[in-house]
């Protein structure tokens, strides 16, 4: 039976490369979702005067109220399906277009992983909550992904309101986290280390970049702008974007973890070198599919490597790469997917042998070159173990938590916070 059909942006609608959504179909057989839209995993809700979001809020005297789903209040009308059971005849500027944006991301990435991970990954709150509730809070200037639910929001800072409803990278980037939550597992905070947190944020990025990486339209006008020259500043590594030159986090960063050997602050910040690690082990793991595919010759892969991190690299790179982009636009699109399907696997692969107390990056890439030696008996070794080594992942240790979490950090917020039974 198809799938289910539904619009989605794959990059914030504001940017002219991506004014129109993409049409995706999801895993979903077309008619088995319920107005919202629904299913038996998750709920899409659109309150009306919910007073906060859910978590913790202080009460009179020395009382806290939390606020917790399932929402019961007044909603708009849910978003409904059409004759047909699909959700891409909603116009954006809608709410019913906000809502089947929402989910039709969360059930498009939850398809990306449960591939990746060979199964069905469950919500960690499945022990109270039978299904997950997707909230779109405009008062929210952030976004969770909590116990029982995930909740956005939107951003103000940057002129007028943006829902992140309708922002793919941040819906991912929460998915992603709550992927983590079930196959890592929520930290005891008495025990969870700096890195795990960086880790976790890390990890949310990479769902994210891997996530956009399936879209038929970024993928191809990825390529079209950089011709391969992937370190080009580009849409796929730009995380969360929230404007045309302004981003939150950047895959492509030179960040090492020896800028935080006498202690950290911000986890975001602290998950910098093991993003930017990955995301060079993408770039090598891409240019190693266009050597299969004869789409470069052994001395641009080489020349790559001799001249990454100098200030010729740029000039000397582009020209090759838009040589050999002209004679195979076909061999390039072909490596990428390839190398955004070993690294998707590989993470998965390697999240699954993590524990979520005492966690470091070491762990992270050993464990990653494990999963190497197990698919392809340890072929890329070598360019995964040399990414590491030039992030300090293994050379340095990190030092302590220099200040106290601030109320921005996501350590420290609804998002860790589960039922004592």
């Amino acid at each position: 039976m198809e799938g289910t059909r539904f619009k989605l942006f794959p990059q914030p609608r504001f940017l002219d490369a991506f004014q129109e959504p993409e049409t995706v179909l999801v895993s979903s057989p077309a008619g088995s979702l319920g107005p919202g839209p629904s299913d038996d995993r998750m709920y899409t809700v659109y309150p009306v005067d919910k007073p906060r979001p859910y978590g913790i809020a202080p009460g009179p005297g020395d009382r806290a109220e939390a606020l917790v789903p399932p929402w019961r209040g007044a909603c708009y009308p849910p978003a409904m399906p059409d004759e047909d059971g699909h959700f891409d005849t909603f116009e954006p500027g809608t709410r019913e277009f906000e809502a089947a944006h929402l989910f039709g991301t969360v059930r498009f990435v939850l398809d990306i992983w449960e591939d990746y991970f060979g199964r069905r990954i469950p919500w960690h709150s499945e022990k109270h909550f039978d299904r997950l509730e997707l909230t779109i809070q405009p008062t929210l200037e952030n976004a969770y992904s909590g116990y029982g639910f995930l909740e956005m929001g939107g951003d103000r800072k940057h002129g007028r309101y943006k829902p992140f409803s309708l922002n793919f990278d941040v819906i991912a980037h929460e998915v992603g986290h709550a992927i983590i939550y079930s196959e890592v597992g929520v930290p005891d905070p008495s025990g969870a280390t700096g890195e795990y947190y960086g880790f976790h944020e890390s990890a949310a990025d990479l769902v994210a970049l891997i996530s956009s990486l399936h879209f038929n339209s970024l993928v191809d006008h990825l390529l079209e702008n950089t011709h391969g020259n992937l370190y080009v500043l580009n849409a796929a590594n730009r995380m969360a974007e929230l404007s045309g030159n302004t981003q939150i986090r950047i895959a492509a960063n030179d960040v090492r973890l020896s800028k935080f050997a006498r202690g950290w602050v911000k986890e975001h910040k602290l998950s910098q070198p093991l993003t930017g690690a990955f995301f060079d082990i993408l770039v090598d793991l891409f240019h190693e599919c266009l050597l299969d595919y004869g789409a470069i010759d052994p001395h641009v892969e080489d020349l790559s490597d001799e001249l990454l991190a100098t200030p010729d690299y740029q000039p000397v790179m582009q020209d090759l790469f838009d040589e050999a982009f002209a004679r195979d636009p076909d061999g390039f699109k072909l490596a990428l997917v390839d190398a955004r399907d070993i690294l998707g696997t590989y993470l998965a692969d390697t999240w699954q042998r993590l524990a979520r107390n005492d966690l470091n990056f070491v762990d992270v890439a050993r464990a990653f070159e494990a999963v190497d030696i197990e698919h392809t008996g340890g072929r890329f070794g070598r360019l995964i173990r040399g990414n590491f080594d030039l992030r300090d992942i293994g050379l340095v240790k990190v030092g302590p938590q220099l200040e106290p979490l601030k109320e921005d950090s996501h350590a420290n917020s609804v998002r860790t916070l589960v039922p004592l039974d």
